[in-house]
């Protein structure tokens, strides 16, 4: 971190210290794309005064993407992550549509909207069977070696598992056809895509397609299975400890309905009441970001609202995005198995809008079967292989911005350039740097509510990175640009493994 960011830690640890204070660190934290850790500070009683999940990493996109070609900022901004390397392809691609003036023809559009509903339900079952789900599946107190897949496939059977893997791997075969390749996309350009689908390939992908459903319906019964008749998981769920009430965020329809592709973005209050909703070319009338001297990520809030700090309630621009804030933000899903799933869920939580963080795993899988859901429907559409899959565009480029649903949440790209094309400017606000504020909230808030008396074990810090992992966060995508270095620890062991020596940057 920068010497600003030191000189308020070293601080910190120092007032502790000085008060012979506990600290408790827990580094890395787990279970998530990219790296960050939690420093847990308690007072006298043993109970927690502050915890801060802190982001050491800094990518700077924003920065070595200038003197760039436009049309090579998809492929740039898709190796931000490759686990959601098909949301920054798809968000980049929309951006370049707005930069040249131009709309993808329609075949274009249903050939993106096949791969991102393909990318949106193998994504969501990564989470629910691999990263968040193991809490669940195998418990939240396991032993931390069987919180994995692995422990995950004990519990549920080697068949289940081999049927997760094969889904995934089998929705893969649609966007690596369609977008050239799974991890890298390729296939968007200005206008349209790079390449049609072959008549030929249609029954395959309606077969995917077909089983990828059931896989969804299936997943939302073992979610009914393992979590929901589990009183003692239900009121994890709905305690103080995972429960903020804040605005929430998300893309929708002109039906307001969900959208993972395109739409405008609707803001709701914590009583659920519409905030604002406004198209993405005037996202920054609505979001401005604040900065903490602690960590490399920013925190997103409200403009009109206005920063207030790390609080709750009507009065803060703390707002979240991800599965549990987009249900929120809209009226209902696009799909007749999602709402019905929609509606159960609002049913058994009390009403809308649900503010328990927790409850971001159950969204989750009924935007599982949304995705599935328009698969199908996109496989059965005969514009799907149409031949006219690009607009050229004829325009000279100045401003685009895009904005997609990725699996954890609302994804901002704007870019800016000469008249030749080239990138003068870019401002990446990614989903997790929109949960941000509340996912810091989240995790002092957890950190608070568990820990008491000075009783600290490994299942109760499992549970305090569980308030995070409930947002399926990348920090390798959130991390911003900022003045500073990377953190480098360097240690040299002689052949016993003793330290001999550590430098530090």
């Amino acid at each position: 971190m920068d010497k600003t960011a030191q000189k308020v830690w070293n601080e910190a640890h120092q007032k502790a210290n000085a008060k012979g204070r506990r600290t408790v660190t827990i580094d890395p934290i787990t279970r998530l794309e990219g790296h960050g850790k939690i420093e847990i500070f308690m007072n006298d009683a043993g109970n927690v005064d502050r915890a801060y999940l802190q982001i050491p990493e800094l990518r700077g996109f924003e920065v070595f993407c200038q003197g760039r070609p436009a049309e090579d900022m998809p492929q740039i901004t898709s190796r931000i992550c490759g686990v959601c390397p098909t949301a920054h392809h798809m968000a980049g691609t929309k951006a370049l549509d707005a930069l040249y003036q131009v709309e993808p023809s329609p075949t274009g559009r249903k050939i993106r909207e096949l791969v991102y509903n393909a990318f949106m339900l193998e994504d969501h079952a990564l989470h629910v069977y691999i990263l968040g789900g193991p809490d669940f599946i195998v418990g939240p107190d396991a032993p931390k070696e069987l919180r994995n897949v692995v422990g995950v496939i004990g519990k549920v059977g080697l068949d289940v598992g081999t049927r997760v893997i094969s889904t995934r791997r089998r929705l893969r075969e649609i966007i690596n056809y369609a977008a050239g390749k799974v991890i890298h996309p390729v296939f968007g350009l200005p206008g349209g895509v790079a390449k049609g689908i072959d008549p030929s390939e249609v029954k395959k992908f309606q077969e995917i397609a077909k089983d990828g459903l059931e896989f969804a319906k299936f997943t939302l019964q073992v979610f009914h299975d393992i979590v929901l008749k589990n009183d003692a998981y239900v009121k994890m769920i709905t305690s103080d400890a995972f429960t903020h009430k804040t605005h929430y965020m998300g893309l929708v329809d002109k039906n307001n309905k969900v959208n993972f592709y395109d739409g405008d973005i609707r803001v709701v209050t914590p009583e659920g009441k519409e905030q604002s909703k406004f198209a993405v070319k005037d996202y920054l009338e609505h979001i401005a970001e604040h900065v903490e001297p602690w960590s490399y990520i920013k925190f997103p809030y409200l403009k009109k609202v206005g920063w207030k700090g790390f609080t709750e309630g009507s009065s803060s621009g703390v707002y979240a995005v991800a599965p549990m804030a987009r249900l929120n933000a809209a009226d209902g899903m696009a799909t007749p198995e999602a709402q019905k799933a929609y509606e159960e869920y609002f049913k058994v939580l009390g009403g809308k809008p649900v503010h328990h963080t927790l409850a971001n795993h159950w969204a989750r899988v009924i935007e599982m079967l949304q995705a599935a859901e328009s698969l199908v429907e996109l496989t059965h559409d005969p514009e799907l292989t149409g031949k006219d899959i690009r607009n050229i565009p004829t325009k000279t480029p100045t401003v685009g911005m895009g904005v997609v649903e990725a699996p954890r949440g609302t994804l901002f790209h704007h870019y800016e350039t000469d008249e030749r094309g080239l990138i003068k400017k870019v401002n990446l606000i990614v989903s997790t740097t929109n949960n941000s504020a509340r996912i810091a909230m989240s995790v002092d808030k957890a950190a608070k509510g568990l820990i008491k008396g000075g009783t600290v074990n490994d299942g109760l810090l499992n549970m305090v990175e569980m308030a995070f992992r409930a947002y399926d966060p990348c920090f390798g995508c959130a991390t911003h640009t900022l003045p500073g270095e990377m953190p480098l620890v360097v240690t040299l062991r002689d052949l016993k493994g003793g330290v001999i020596r550590e430098i530090r940057r």
